[in-house]
């Protein structure tokens, strides 16, 4: 069977079990146990989560991935924890890392999710201006290295308000269906799966960490 790489941050968390359960038996779905964070994090980090994950770099034939909610994070009333054009850098040094550590796969960037922006506090604000701007230089550069786009921005700004667990999250039903079928249809395409898969539920109900 082949193997998938998800890396992301809490969103990720909240639909990675159930890819993995929807996928089971047509591949076979790693993820690290924590929360990716931002870019400049995910270069540093990704060797570990390789070996956490228990295959070398090699045998992954996709790795879908993203980083941007925690980048575009504004605390106490400042500015973005990462400036724009560092996040820029970030994201294609990550490119690069990536086809460097995984040879023979495929790469599937996930662009960051909505939120609702208006009840958020000061002291821990997104603005979605903010996301919608950082996915499209993300996305561009992505592209520029020949990887794939999962729009899951597109995504959630389709969903209805209780799809929300929180400001940022979609630990619920509706949002965690949403998430999973767009990411397996997207993995299911790029490993030639053209079989129609029944979604199987796995909620994440843990608080969120650190987003």
């Amino acid at each position: 069977m082949k193997n998938i790489l998800l890396l992301g941050d809490s969103i990720r968390i909240g639909y990675d079990k159930s890819v993995k359960e929807t996928l089971e038996g047509y591949a076979n779905v790693y993820f690290p146990a924590e929360n990716c964070r931002f870019a400049a994090y995910v270069l540093r980090t990704l060797p570990y989560w390789i070996t956490q994950c228990g295959l070398k770099g090699e045998e992954y034939d996709v790795v879908h991935w993203n980083a941007g909610l925690w980048d575009n994070l504004r605390l106490y009333g400042e500015d973005v924890q990462t400036p724009i054009d560092i996040y820029a850098y970030y994201i294609d040094r990550v490119c690069i890392r990536l086809k460097r550590l995984f040879p023979n796969a495929k790469f599937i960037f996930a662009t960051s999710t909505s939120v609702q922006e208006e009840r958020m506090s000061e002291d821990a604000k997104r603005r979605n201006s903010d996301i919608v701007e950082y996915n499209r230089v993300a996305v561009e550069i992505v592209k520029k290295h020949g990887f794939e786009v999962d729009d899951l921005h597109a995504v959630s700004v389709r969903l209805p308000e209780e799809a929300h667990s929180d400001t940022v999250h979609y630990y619920t039903p509706i949002g965690t269906e949403a998430f999973t079928n767009q990411v397996v249809s997207c993995l299911s395409s790029a490993i030639g799966l053209e079989e129609r898969l029944v979604y199987r539920e796995m909620l994440h109900t843990d608080k969120p960490v650190g987003i």
